[in-house]
């Protein structure tokens, strides 16, 4: 069965790796990004099997326009990958413009939440979604307040609607790709080294040494997140570069029996401390 795969920010960086990856197993891939000019370029190279829409997941309703357009396109969207985001504003919080922290919101938590929204109850032969994390979703990365507060967000979000339509054959699960060479972190290399913080002088470091994430690893680990192996696999987030990602399946059972690779909060015992008085 030709699987239909909509991905979103596909124009570039990881979008692209991820259409790339899909492409290559037989997928259909429909891209969306802000632009049509990289897109087309990709599916020229690619040639058949690709779709494209030009959407800005900024603005109200573009989600609802990409799945009215990718319904109109194909039958069925079997697997939905929410990659598009934005870093948002950059520096205290207090100090972030107010207009752009709730546009990083929209873009990288309320736009996802609307596409799995409009995608999922067509998923009628089941499906898989899997959305992007990372970023400050497992520990505060200051001075990134809106990025890491709607990427935590998208995992909790996750984990409910996992549970959810779990009934429905729709499995869905977040990736934490690691650090990678793309506009994202682009983003961060021209923005004020005082705004930034710590995390400048690291991202300088990485970058100098070589030792950035490459794309085509998170891209395969969607690749696999979406494939028949992984269909016991559900409501987790997993780092493409720390977790033993391609042997995953063969602990579906004990990882659908433990809250492994979820959101929880520490608690005094998970640390080997007794702070319980009578």
């Amino acid at each position: 069965m030709k699987r239909n795969v909509l991905i979103t920010g596909a124009s570039r960086g990881l979008g692209e790796a991820i259409a790339r990856e899909f492409w290559k197993t037989g997928a259909h891939v429909l891209l969306t990004a802000r632009g049509l000019g990289a897109l087309e370029a990709l599916r020229n190279e690619l040639g058949e099997r690709v779709s494209l829409f030009a959407a800005d997941l900024s603005a109200i309703g573009a989600p609802e326009q990409i799945a009215a357009w990718a319904f109109e396109t194909v039958p069925y969207v079997d697997v939905l990958v929410n990659n598009a985001a934005i870093t948002g504003p950059i520096g205290k919080f207090w100090l972030n413009d107010q207009a752009a922290w709730e546009e990083t919101m929209r873009v990288n938590l309320l736009s996802p939440a609307a596409l799995m929204r409009a995608v999922i109850p067509r998923m009628t032969r089941g499906g898989a979604i899997i959305n992007l994390s990372g970023g400050g979703a497992v520990a505060p990365r200051a001075n990134f307040s809106a990025y890491a507060a709607a990427k935590t967000a998208l995992v909790r979000l996750s984990e409910n609607i996992a549970v959810e339509a779990a009934e429905m054959g729709v499995r869905v699960n977040c990736i934490a790709p690691g650090v990678m060479n793309t506009e994202l972190l682009r983003d961060v290399v021209r923005a004020d080294a005082g705004d930034v913080g710590e995390e400048f002088a690291k991202v300088e470091r990485l970058i100098a040494d070589g030792k950035t994430m490459d794309p085509s690893i998170p891209a395969r680990l969607c690749v696999y997140l979406a494939s028949d192996a992984a269909r016991g696999i559900t409501g987790r987030l997993i780092s493409a570069q720390w977790d033993p990602w391609a042997r995953l399946h063969e602990f579906a059972g004990e990882l659908q029996r433990s809250d492994v690779y979820t959101l929880r909060r520490i608690v005094p015992k998970d640390r080997d401390k007794d702070w319980e008085t009578t």
